[in-house]
This record gives C-alpha cells, structure tokens and sequence, in this order.
C-alpha cells in the first residue's frame, strides 16, 4: 500500500472538520474525493503535504515514513511529507511577475538545489507536455485560466513527486476551459501517476479513478469504486448529493 491513513482528525477551535478519516491508496492509482462545500475535502487534501497538521491519526507510506500527529512531529518529518507530494491550487498560485518557465523551475533550483541547465531542460519538456510549449516566456495575466492551471501541473511535476494532489483544479476556470485541464490530467492518470483529485467533476472522476470517496460534515460517508460510489450508492446522503449535481435544475 502506497499510502495509509488511519484515524485522523483535524478542527479548528471548536470546528471539528475531520473526523476518524480512513483511507488507502495504491501506487499508480487515483482516488477522487467528491462532497459538498465545507465537508472536509480541501482540509484532508491539505493534511497529506504537511499544509495543515492533523490532530490525530497516523499517515504511513510503503517506504517506510511514518507520522503519528499524537506523538511529536518535527520540521523534519513535515520536510519529508511535503517532498513526496506535489499540489495543484484552484487558484493556480503562479508567481505574477515569472514567466511560465520560471514559474516552473523556481522550486527545483531553489528547493531542491539542483542544475539550472537540467532543470531548465525539464522544465521546456514538461511545457510541452501540457500543451504550452509556445508560452515558455508569457507571464501568467498573459495566460489563460486554463492555460494557467497547466502550468501549475507541470509546476508541481517539476519537484518530481511520488504523489500529485489537485485541490478541485477547474473550479476557478470558464467551462470552455475545462477539457483541456483534464485532458492533462487523464494523460497522468494513464502514466500511472498516484493521484489524490478533490472534484465537482463527477463524469470525470468516474472515468479516471480506481476509487472514490464522498465526504460530508468532515465523515467519510461512503467509498468504493467509481461503479458502486457513483452509479450504485448505498448511503442517503450520497444519493441526495449526486441528485443535486447532476440534476440541478431538478
């Protein structure tokens, strides 16, 4: 198993946000986390790089790693979560005044200290990989949505992780813009890149994950494959969910 999660929670102050979370996911696999607003998604996703720090619980992977939030967690330990993850933000977080391949090589040169010349290289290949190998010198406002969000997958492919994680990464971009968003990310998924998506995208998580998770008031509610989640529910309140979002004028 790639990476285990057991018992974690999170609040803040007197909000409990997650509640005895429990999760598995194998290498080369994508998880898609589904669920209202405010029922935990992002938290969750966030608690998997060290971005918020759970209350309890345990994250261990295969090679080994292993923090247990009730125990004393050092820099460290946080340092060592956050390399094995890359993170994809609905609001793209592109540095305003870099261009598109500075954007792109600020974190392997300055984080991970390594050659410029390779690292620029990477950067070029992975450009053209999403599509955009002609805006290597445009700055972000000179991007679109779409194309600004491409740049961030290949931003976090850069630090060259074990694990991608989108925090809902079309939510902020016009419909027209979506498909090419996507269309990257199933060319991942089909690499076999282990991938944590929280999503509004229902068709495209059934198309793209081995499992999928729907969260409500900081529960894990239900989880299982797309087919059983997505077309069979068993739980109400998934149900009810799933009615809302694709039927909404219902």
């Amino acid at each position: 198993m790639f990476l285990s999660i057991k018992g974690l929670a999170k609040s803040f102050g007197e909000n409990s946000v997650l509640k005895n979370i429990d999760i598995e996911i194998s290498r080369g696999e994508v998880l898609s986390i589904i669920g209202p607003s405010g029922s935990g998604k992002t938290t969750l996703l966030r608690c998997f790089n060290g971005l918020e720090l759970p209350d309890k619980g345990i994250i261990r992977f295969e090679d080994g790693q292993h923090l247990d939030f009730e125990g004393k967690i050092s820099k460290q330990d946080i340092l060592q979560l956050r390399k094995k993850s890359g993170m994809v933000f609905q609001s793209y977080n592109l540095f305003p005044h870099k261009t598109a391949l500075e954007n792109i090589m600020e974190g392997p040169i300055i984080v991970q200290k390594r050659n410029k010349t390779e690292v620029r290289n990477e950067a070029e290949r992975l450009l053209e990989k999403v599509g955009l190998k002609d805006k290597l010198h445009f700055y972000p406002h000179q991007l679109s949505g779409g194309q600004q969000q491409r740049v961030g997958i290949a931003r976090a492919l850069a630090m060259k992780p074990e694990l991608m994680l989108f925090d809902e990464p079309t939510s902020a971009l016009d419909p027209e813009l979506i498909g090419e968003v996507l269309t990257v990310m199933k060319e991942l998924a089909q690499e076999n890149w282990t991938m944590i998506i929280v999503t509004h995208e229902i068709q495209f998580a059934s198309e793209i994950s081995a499992k999928v998770l729907f969260m409500d008031a900081g529960y894990i509610v239900e989880q299982g494959t797309p087919q059983r989640v997505l077309k069979s529910p068993k739980e109400q309140r998934t149900k009810q969910f799933l009615e809302r979002i694709l039927n909404p004028t219902r």
